[in-house]
């Protein structure tokens, strides 16, 4: 029977009980000891079959047509199966095999013998692959009986630096990462599963306990409990982790990082190894003893997330504009894209739309679909450094003071040509001498940001607050992974948000610090600092409505997230990537940093692209969503957080253009707007019915 569980239950200990249904029909029946499943690069799904009691009558199946066809045969006892780059690899009794996916005729080949494991495995298990550098971890349930369990790492060799990653070859290393005297308490190691690149997770089948350990030294941490016989785990894109149990039958979900888990289905007759199906709206359960199948909804039981497709199309707005001083073509005949980077209004009740282009730009325009041109409302290209290789430099940011009518003031962020790796933060005035433009000449620089090593990770989002503070986000300083640790520095600019007041100035700056910024007059700590433990923030906006401040965080090694800014909020990095440990480093969920209210995996996205919550009026389905899209996979969608709940209630998928989207934007009637380069000149975009 299948149950789902009352949200209200997460205040019991452990897993709760549940109300009654019936599982769904299985996609798949009549296998002969079905154990793992995984889906395939081809987005095939093949699943381990241990078969009879004899060595060699194992196989590994791939499902076609409803039915288990042999994939290969002849393996002794295969159990768990894990896939890298064109290679399955399969724990099959004592020895791990590996496959050749793109082979005319499959076969499996010994990868690791009984022989090469520095202690002699009984009963291996689980395999997880390390899908950065492809380094294969397995677990040996041992006797079964709680004894000579551990968990093994095969780490291929290094590779030639420039080399793209190979599938390991030649010499590997093969060594113990945890065992019962590592591991006080280690009963029958089972499931694995990656938890970001420097950690790994652990199912203990025989006390149910879930573990986290740490790869570069073995630490390990226990996370939840109550799970026994705790077989399967597997993510789905959004950071909610699934873990089923042979013993007992279920599958249990934890939705966040320190969540109790939660009773998704039972009914089983052993749920084995799991893994997400191609929609990644599936969690597909094999039944060991019930020789089945079976696609369970990846959905938190008493909380669902909407991900029905919203009826909206994206079309080009402005489609007869014709950019002021812009060709296609450079004067030396190349191409010459059109890069918009911002788009905004002045605040001034004139419902003019102003769009910067990152090579040194700003450009206006009536707010009508008929407009035919733009004029240049500043134009300092003569100082913005851009180029293609480079292309997270340039002006990247422009805010329209909120009494700009009364000053005539507009902030701009850009990076300067003659100096290198330096970004600022610059204010303009109105001309004297011509009032529809801004005077180039009356630039004051309001802050710098200087000593960079690396060109990228500039933010560059600069947007005043419903206090009429100005807000800036700088990017980590560059490279990857943070190597100057200046996310969780205090005592500089870079990896953070700043909140300024450019309406009074301080002994030696161009900007004020607002008293009640949260970290004035602390010790060691800069009073700018708004928020910190941030990574490269790219694009955030404040809710019309609400106030909140919604920021798009682009990820490192495997995820992208969505963050509500709070005062004096760390966001984790660089011990954390969304929700999850990153580096060497990394550390679990705590109460002294804020995770995200939403991730998704780079099996889905790998660049994000932060938008803003919707207060218009054309789009009424928009009402309160927030915008959002992915740069590498131009993906849009529209995410609904329930403020009361704390928790996301819709991530909704428009139809998207199929290109990258740079920014988004909105007019002064709160219509939204998002902007992609264009070789044509036609780079903004708008949703409609």
């Amino acid at each position: 029977m299948k149950r789902y569980l009352s949200l209200a239950l997460l205040l019991l200990a452990g897993p709760a009980s549940v109300g009654a249904a019936e599982l769904p029909k299985p996609l798949v029946e009549g296998m002969v000891l079905p154990e793992s499943v995984v889906l395939g690069p081809n987005g095939k799904v093949y699943v381990s079959i241990i078969g009879g009691e004899k060595d060699g009558d194992g196989s590994i199946a791939i499902i076609e047509g409803g039915k288990a066809v042999t994939y290969v045969s002849g393996l002794d006892d295969p159990k768990g199966i894990a896939i890298y780059q064109k290679w399955m690899y399969v724990a099959d009794k004592t020895k791990v095999v590996r496959i050749d996916m793109t082979a005319k005729e499959p076969k499996a080949e010994v990868f690791v013998d009984t022989a090469k494991f520095p202690i002699a495995p009984k009963f291996l298990n689980d395999v997880a692959v390390d899908p950065e550098s492809g380094t294969v971890f397995v677990s040996d349930s041992g006797d079964l009986k709680g004894a000579g369990g551990a968990v093994f790492r095969i780490t291929p060799p290094p590779m030639p630096k420039g080399k793209l990653p190979q599938p390991p070859k030649g010499e590997l290393k093969i060594d113990l990462l945890v065992d019962a005297k590592k591991l006080p308490g280690l009963h029958t190691p089972n499931g694995l599963a990656m938890d970001g690149q420097s950690h790994i997770l652990l199912a203990d089948f025989g006390s149910g306990i879930l573990y986290r350990v740490k790869l570069i030294d073995g630490t390990s941490e226990k996370l939840a409990d109550g799970m026994e016989g705790a077989d399967g785990l597997t993510w789905d894109h959004y950071g909610r982790l699934f873990i089923s149990s042979w013993k007992t039958g279920k599958l249990f979900v934890i939705a966040r990082p320190g969540d109790k888990p939660i009773l998704v289905a039972e009914g089983f007759k052993s749920a084995a190894d799991t893994c997400l199906d191609a929609t990644g709206k599936f969690i597909l359960v094999p039944d060991m003893k019930g020789g089945t199948l079976t696609a369970i909804p990846a959905q938190v039981p008493g909380a669902p997330v909407d991900d029905s497709p919203l009826p909206l199309k994206t079309e080009v707005a402005f489609g007869d504009l014709k950019w002021a001083g812009w060709s296609a073509e450079t004067t030396t005949g190349k191409p010459n894209p059109l890069r918009p980077i911002v788009l905004t209004h002045a605040g001034d009740g004139s419902n003019r739309v102003f769009v910067a282009i990152q090579q040194g730009t700003i450009h206006v325009f009536a707010n009508d679909q008929k407009a035919t041109e733009t004029k240049v409302f500043l134009d300092i290209q003569d100082r913005v450094k851009y180029n293609d290789n480079t292309n997270e430099e340039g002006l990247l940011g422009v805010a329209f003071h909120p009494k700009f009518k009364e000053k005539g003031e507009v902030f701009v962020f850009y990076t300067p040509k003659k100096e290198n790796k330096v970004n600022v933060v610059s204010r303009f005035r109105m001309s004297k001498t011509d009032p529809t433009k801004l005077d180039p000449a009356s630039e004051e620089q309001i802050i710098r940001f200087e000593n960079k090593l690396f060109w990228n990770h500039d933010g560059g989002t600069i947007c005043f607050g419903p206090d009429g503070f100005l807000y800036v986000i700088h990017g980590d300083g560059g490279q990857g992974g943070d190597p100057q640790a200046n996310g969780q520095n205090l005592g500089v600019l870079y990896g953070k948000i700043l909140r300024l007041d450019i309406d009074k100035k301080d002994e030696g700056k161009n900007y004020a610090v607002p008293k009640d910024n949260p970290f004035v007059g602390k010790k060691g700590v800069l009073p700018e600092i708004w928020a910190y433990g941030i990574r490269n923030i790219w694009r955030m906006s404040f809710d019309k409505k609400t106030n909140k401040l919604w920021a798009g965080e682009v990820g490192q090694n495997l995820y992208e997230e969505i963050n509500i800014i709070e005062k004096g909020g760390n966001y984790g990095w660089s011990v954390r990537e969304s929700l999850h440990p990153f580096g060497p480093k990394g550390v679990g969920a705590s109460k002294d940093m804020i995770d995200p209210i939403w991730e998704y995996h780079h099996d889905i996205g790998k660049s994000i692209t932060g938008g803003g919550v919707y207060r218009g009026k054309a789009l009424p389905e928009l009402e309160g969503h927030y915008l959002y899209a992915d740069y590498v996979s131009s993906k849009i969608w529209a995410l609904k957080y329930d403020e009361t709940a704390k928790r996301v209630t819709a991530n909704r998928p428009i139809k998207d253009p199929a290109k990258p989207i740079l920014s988004f934007g909105e007019d002064e009637q709160g219509e939204v707007y998002f902007l992609t380069v264009s070789a044509a000149g036609k780079g903004i975009y708008r949703f409609a019915k």
